[in-house]
Parts: C-alpha cells; structure tokens; sequence
C-alpha cells in the first residue's frame, strides 16, 4: 500500500457560491458518511484536522509572518492521508469526495 495525500479546495471566499445552513448541515453528514467509508475500508491513513484559519508562513528571505495567506479565491478546506494501491484508486476516492459536490477540487500527491 502506498500513502497519498488529498488536499480539499474550494472557494471560501465568494459570499454567492457559499451554501445555505441548511446545505451546510446536508454536506457536513456527507463528509461523515465518505469518511466513514474510508475508515470501514482502512484507507485512511492519518486523517487530519480542518484547516483552523491560523498558520505561519515563511518566505524565500527566511521571514516568517502570521496569516492569512495569499489572496486567492480558492483555499484549502482540509487535507487527509489515505492508503490505497497506487494513484488511480486515489482517483476513484477523490472522485466521490463531498468537496467536489461545493464546486471544489482534491489534488492528489504521494505521500512520502
């Protein structure tokens, strides 16, 4: 088995695109039950907490400053590390990820 990193973005930022309470509630039980999937299958790896808003970055120069990041419309929603066989299968489980359901996308690398 090898480890593969998922990365789930969408945009955060555009009041529009932004699900209604209700649709939140709907989306978030969706996560549950995907997730649950993975863990009933022991593909995933190491799941890992929502991005929590807070961070540092460091730059080129070796500068180091707080948040937020670069001013972007999309951003990174959270990230998990499954196992599974080889990228292809990372492809069919990104592919049922509830992200993808918001008009977001999961980037898919080897963990290594």
């Amino acid at each position: 088995m090898n480890e593969f990193l998922l990365i789930f973005r969408r945009d955060y930022a555009t009041k529009e695109v932004q699900p209604s309470p209700e649709e939140l509630q709907q989306h978030l039980k969706q996560w549950q039950e995907w997730f649950g999937s993975l863990a009933a299958q022991d593909k995933l790896a190491r799941p890992l907490q929502r991005w929590d808003g807070q961070g540092k970055i460091v730059t080129n120069t070796k500068s180091i400053t707080n948040g937020p990041y670069a001013e972007i419309k999309e951003s990174i929603g959270g990230l998990i590390i499954i196992k599974v066989k080889d990228y292809d299968e990372a492809v069919h489980i990104a592919k049922d990820c509830p992200i993808i359901q918001l008009g977001g996308n999961v980037e898919i690398r080897m963990a290594i």
